[in-house]
């Protein structure tokens, strides 16, 4: 073999070594407690699980941890969790989901609270401030009303008797005074949805929701995790005075996706925009000169709004209003919710404007204009026919003249 040739072979030994160094390198980097990862399940037996965690060895967790309350699994071989490493044990590289379980939970609750890792907890009953929690089966521990959910809750005694995760705030006097939050968990899985349905909504799309508050403004809908308003003007076509009058608490709604500002957590939906637009046929549906029966809806100083349909409005002008005679306002007239019949004087689709006047004012006005009419012909044919008989009368009297 020549010179060159033990050159080449021995610069891609170095590198297969280089490679194969820092390969091992990356397996065997610590894992520090408390740190979380995710993980991928690689076998399940009768009393543990074994984890995938991209290290070299393979991470244990209790099987308790996966089983409901009604014993059975959660999760099966090859899902993925994400855990937390609580330090190696005999040798194995000991990992949790949730510390405060075990036998020795009262010794990990400080571990807890130095890492971060969520602990079990039983809610006990409502206490002056917040509410009382068993932890590690008989450790007593605190937390507030403000750290039980993201947003206040009306009936906080639903919270009693549940099972949840929390995370130890405040671990003081030798776990004598613990402060526990649900509300950091919450967040952060809150973060997760948003990060998820970045990828997946868009203005312009139109989802699935439900209605989960009422207010004079509009309403709040979740969709899929996030929560925006459905603002009063967006409900439907038509003028909405009560929201409550047209939406319902947990009714399901497809809605329209507005707006989305993910840095302030702020989204706006439109129920108007999966309707159909009734001015598309406005022009066709009240044609210039047609009559139609509709209801006050407004009343404005310079004018009367006219609902015709769902979603189309016509204009009655002050002017129109008092048959000639001066009025103040609207109301010496008409009165909001009264029943009058008009009659359509323009139609401006592009501009959504409907001019209306009242039928019995326009019906005066082509009486009067009739009668105007009708008196122009009769005198006109009256000054003919005197102009007729004049003339006669002077030819006559010139004829008897010569005689």
């Amino acid at each position: 073999m020549d010179q060159d040739n033990r050159d080449t072979m021995d610069d891609t030994n170095e590198e297969s070594f280089a490679e194969l160094f820092e390969q091992s390198y990356r397996q065997t980097e610590r894992l520090k407690p408390g740190q979380k990862i995710e993980a991928r399940i690689l076998s399940i037996t009768r009393d543990w699980v074994f984890l995938d965690t991209g290290k070299k060895g393979e991470g244990v967790l209790d099987r308790r941890e996966l089983l409901d309350p009604e014993g059975n699994l959660t999760l099966a071989e090859g899902d993925t969790i994400t855990a937390w490493f609580v330090g190696m044990v005999n040798g194995e590289l000991r990992f949790t989901t949730k510390m405060g379980t075990g036998s020795n939970a009262q010794g990990q609750l400080e571990d807890a609270w130095k890492s971060g890792i969520p602990v079990e907890g039983v809610v006990e009953k409502e206490i002056k401030g917040g509410f009382e929690v068993k932890v590690a089966g008989t450790i007593r521990a605190f937390c507030p009303y403000s750290q039980m959910s993201l947003r206040r809750v009306d009936d906080s005694a639903a919270f009693v008797g549940q099972h949840l995760s929390f995370r130890v705030a405040e671990y003081a006097e030798s776990g004598r005074n613990i402060v526990l939050s649900r509300r950091e968990i919450l967040e952060e899985e809150r973060q997760r949805e948003l990060e998820s349905l970045k990828e997946k909504l868009a203005v312009g799309m139109t989802v699935n929701g439900t209605v989960t508050s009422l207010r004079d403004f509009g309403a709040f809908v979740n969709v899929g995790g996030i929560e925006g308003l459905l603002p009063v003007s967006e409900i439907g076509w038509t003028r909405v005075k009560h929201v409550s009058d047209v939406l319902t608490v947990g009714q399901q709604v497809q809605v329209v996706i507005k707006a989305m500002d993910w840095d302030a957590e702020r989204f706006s939906f439109s129920l108007k925009d999966t309707l159909a637009d009734p001015w598309e046929s406005a022009s066709v549906n009240f044609p210039e000169g047609s009559y139609h029966t509709g209801t006050v809806s407004r009343l404005a100083p310079f004018g009367a709004f006219v609902t015709l349909a769902e979603g189309i409005d016509g204009l009655i002008h002050i002017s129109k209003l008092g048959a000639g005679k001066r009025i103040n306002h609207p109301r010496e007239v008409v009165n909001e919710g009264e029943t009058v019949e008009v009659k359509v004087e323009g139609v401006d689709r592009d501009s959504r404007r409907i001019s209306l006047t009242l039928a019995a004012v326009s019906r005066a006005a082509d009486e009067e204009e009739q009668s105007l009419e009708s008196f122009r012909k009769q005198a006109t044919t009256t000054a003919s026919t005197s102009m007729g008989s004049l003339g006669d009368l002077l030819k006559a009297k010139l004829e008897q003249g010569k005689r």
